[in-house]
Parts: structure tokens; sequence; C-alpha cells
């Protein structure tokens, strides 16, 4: 656990674990709501560095134990400047970027600007801009600021996850207490609100090395199946995987299947 000091009052938080015998580092970017506990699950971190591989995880300026100015704009291009600043300081051996979400737009952003990576995974990222899109992103900042985080997850986890796992999340929600407002200087909402600038019209066909895309088919929030398919067909060297018992967090919802997908794809030409 440590932080990459940026300027004063700036500072990312990371966790590197060095990889063993089989000498690629994981490399996880987060969505915007995440942290680097998604990857620190048993089944997860611990298991890749168990298989010999290194993981280096770290949260978004905005997101929890990070510095931020009260001025600094937390846009996307910042997020994806602070990627390629960490692995440029932290040099993580043959990079293996896996990005949840939004994470995984982001990830291939600081890849096309130069980051050194062998290959990239992408979590449920693949969608086409658009009105329908924007709405989403619009409509996910109205939220924040009438009703916080809780708001976002009580109306959008029914579309978002498995069957299964909504219903251990089911305890404690829908609660009497009434909902708060995310201020507006908090660094989530400021993250959210800047993610409506995201530039979604990526060249993926640009990107010139492997690429895993994963897909969970209960996301019925972001997943359009013939948009996934035409925009995974624009990319030069792709393997997509369907977790059919999965929604948008993969991670989170099904880690034992995520981390065999993420093992078997760092091992394809061994």
């Amino acid at each position: 656990m440590a932080h990459l000091d940026i300027s004063p009052g700036e500072a990312l938080y990371y966790e590197y674990d060095a990889p063993g015998a089989a000498a690629s580092t994981f490399v996880f970017v987060n969505a915007l709501t995440g942290n680097t506990g998604t990857w620190q699950h048993a089944d997860i971190g611990p298991a890749l560095r168990a298989a010999g591989y290194g993981t280096l995880a770290w949260n978004f300026r905005g997101q929890v134990q990070t510095r931020f100015g009260a001025n600094t704009p937390l846009t996307p291009r910042l997020v994806v400047e602070d990627l390629k600043r960490l692995v440029a300081e932290v040099k993580p051996p043959r990079p293996i970027v896996v990005g949840l979400s939004i994470g995984g737009l982001f990830a291939a952003q600081a890849v096309l600007a130069g980051m050194p990576a062998e290959a990239l995974v992408l979590i449920n990222t693949l969608r086409k801009p658009g009105p329908r899109l924007e709405w989403i992103n619009q409509a996910t900042a109205a939220l924040a600021r009438v009703g916080g985080a809780r708001l976002i997850m009580e109306a959008n986890l029914p579309q978002l996850v498995n069957p299964e796992q909504l219903g251990a999340m089911r305890a404690g929600v829908f609660g009497a207490e009434p909902y708060q407002p995310m201020d507006r200087g908090e660094g989530l909402y400021r993250l959210i609100e800047g993610s409506i600038a995201s530039d979604w019209n990526f060249p993926w066909e640009k990107l010139k090395l492997p690429v895993l895309s994963m897909t969970g088919l209960h996301d019925r929030v972001f997943y359009v199946a013939e948009d996934v398919a035409a925009l995974a067909a624009r990319l030069p060297d792709v393997r997509r995987v369907e977790f059919k018992d999965a929604g948008h967090l993969i991670p989170i919802e099904r880690p034992q299947a995520f981390t065999r997908a993420l093992l078997e794809f760092a091992r394809r030409d061994r």
C-alpha cells in the first residue's frame, strides 16, 4: 500500500505486488464507483499472485484513499494521464491491463497514448456512443444529486447484476432513512459528472495487441448485443468470453470464473 505524490495535496493510492515466475503483471483499472478492494478479493488478487503473476491496483483521484484538490477537474483525461503516470513510475513488468466498465475505456485510451502493455482486458466496456448512452450517464449524475450513491444503487442494481447477486445485496436497502444528495464537491460526484464527457467514439481498430472482451449477459443497462459484436469485430486480435450467470460486475459476481478467464488469457501463447 503506497501513495504516488503528484503535487502538493494530490496523490494516487495504489497496491503493488511484483510478479513471480509468470513475470506478467495485471494492472487493474476501476469502474467509477470502484476501488482496489474489487481486485483484492481472495479469489482474484491473491489467486493471481499464487499463480506467479504480479498485481497493481489503484484508485483514481476522487476515489477513496487518494488526495485531490478542490479545483482539480476530475475528468476522464485526468484518469488516463494518472494511469500512464502510475505505470511509468511503478514499471510493472509485462503489463496486462484490465479495465472494468468505463475503466476499460480509460485503459484502452492509455494504451493508444503509448502506455506499455502486452495485452488488454475489457470487462463490459464495449458500448456505442449515442442518445441512449448519453441518457444513462446524465441520469446517473441526476440520481447522485438527488439521492447519492444509495439511490444510484437501488435504481440500477436490478438491471446490472445477476438475480443471485441481487438477492445477496437486498438486505439493508430501501430503508426508512431519507435519501441524501451527494455533495457536489465530493470526489465520487465529480468523477461521475466528469465522466459525462467521456469520448466513447474510440478507434478500437488501432489497438494492436491481444484483447480479451468479457461480457456479462445479465447486464441490462450497458449490454447491447449487436453493438458489442460490431465493436469487437473492429479489434484486430480479440477473444470474447460471455458470462451467462453474471451481469455488469463480473469480478464481484463471479470472482473465481473471472480469475480463471484471466489466467487462460494470460497463458494463451504458452
